[in-house]
């Protein structure tokens, strides 16, 4: 940290535990609302996560707009027309419920209304004028970490690519962490979505951006999840399991908003949007190699991993720990049958080079990343997992 100036930003307010979903409502309140709109998905609804949301939200007297139609790796189209059907009665506080995608679209949506133009012109680092309605991020999966994060991710179809608006003004106002949404959340999705959020947490760690400040909330976070993620997966229903994985997330998230992502997400975001790969997938897929491609970057910190992850490094190099990180990081994945081959969602050899362009567009995360990639490289690395 010596030699450079820092900062470190994040949501104000932070409400945790089982239960918490009730406070909704009066946190809404306090905040001066009279109308709430709640930006959620289908499956938030089918699972009935809406109901307790719905209840605090009538208890304090607030009237509630609903917009369900958020779809994985929301395209920016859908910030425009979740605004259409608030025209006229706006509201003036929004509640994102449900996972990465609703609490981005949610965010997204603040800020258009009180800001001109569309979304798209917002797409890049600090372009919004104006502060959004307050906002409240109610997670219903421990993985994103993105109700404590100034940063939303949409689907720009045309380019095939996932786009970011980065902006101070996306940090929610509160964000509200409640484990028991998720005792629900099937096998496949904790695996993928606490996937993600241990992959924040190691890239935050890893970040040539990473401060003593975000490695202490990066390590308690990979800690957290490695211990934790195999519990959730095989017990859903342990709330002890699921309240360390949201904790997790949530630290997760504090430290990637501060210190960035790097080179895993810079690969899973063209599989993501051209071949439409869920987040947590595709990261999981890109994380080994890109861990072995990194190493080199940071071989100290990459060995501290391996501890962290419970590994028996005494002894060893720190190469000889950095490697036995990313195959602790293999089993994992394989424990959760988490897919480990492009091939499955139909990438082939031929998909390569237009994908490794693609990499090479994510500027904004390869410049946190501990070494630097080729184009060549990124070809490599994607033939390594097809």
């Amino acid at each position: 940290m010596a030699g450079r100036v820092t900062m470190f930003r994040t949501t104000p307010k932070i409400i945790m535990g089982p239960g918490a979903v009730a406070t909704l409502g009066q946190e809404a309140a306090a905040l001066g609302a009279k109308k709430a709109l709640v930006v959620t998905d289908a499956g938030v609804i089918a699972a009935g996560l809406m109901d307790p949301v719905a209840e605090s939200l009538k208890k304090a007297g607030l009237e509630t707009a609903l917009f369900s139609d958020v779809s994985p790796d929301p395209r920016y189209e859908i910030v425009q027309t979740c605004l259409a059907g608030v025209t006229g009665n706006k509201p003036d506080v929004v509640i994102g419920l449900g996972g990465g995608s609703p609490i981005d679209i949610a965010k997204c949506v603040s800020i258009m209304l009180t800001n001109e133009g569309t979304i798209f012109d917002y797409m890049g680092i600090e372009l919004v004028p104006r502060p959004g309605a307050p906002t409240i991020m109610v997670p219903t999966t421990a993985g994103t970490g993105s109700e404590v994060t100034n940063i939303a991710i949409l689907s720009d179809e045309q380019e095939k690519l996932k786009k970011g608006v980065v902006s101070e003004k996306l940090f929610p106002r509160i964000a509200l962490l409640d484990p028991e949404l998720t005792l629900n959340l099937p096998p496949h999705i904790t695996a993928a979505t606490g996937m993600d959020a241990l992959i924040h947490a190691i890239e935050a760690y890893t970040s040539i951006n990473a401060t003593r400040f975000t490695d202490m909330f990066a390590l308690q976070a990979a800690e957290l999840l490695f211990k934790n993620i195999r519990t959730a997966f095989a017990q859903g229903r342990n709330l002890q399991a699921r309240g360390a994985m949201m904790e997790g997330s949530l630290y997760a998230g504090m430290a990637f908003a501060n210190a960035g992502v790097t080179a895993v997400h810079a690969f899973a975001y063209p599989i993501g949007a051209e071949f439409h790969i869920p987040h947590g997938v595709a990261n999981t897929l890109m994380l080994p190699p890109v861990m072995e491609f990194n190493m080199l970057g940071n071989m100290e910190k990459f060995a501290m991993l391996a501890e962290v992850f419970g590994e028996w490094t005494e002894g060893d190099t720190d190469r000889v720990a950095a490697t036995r990180a990313v195959e602790a990081i293999r089993i994992l994945a394989e424990d959760l049958n988490v897919p480990r081959s492009l091939s499955q969602f139909g990438v082939t050899d031929a998909d390569i080079p237009r994908l490794a362009e693609g990499v090479m567009k994510v500027t904004r995360l390869l410049a946190n990343n501990p070494r630097t990639i080729t184009k060549q490289d990124a070809e490599e690395i994607y033939r390594s997992v097809l």
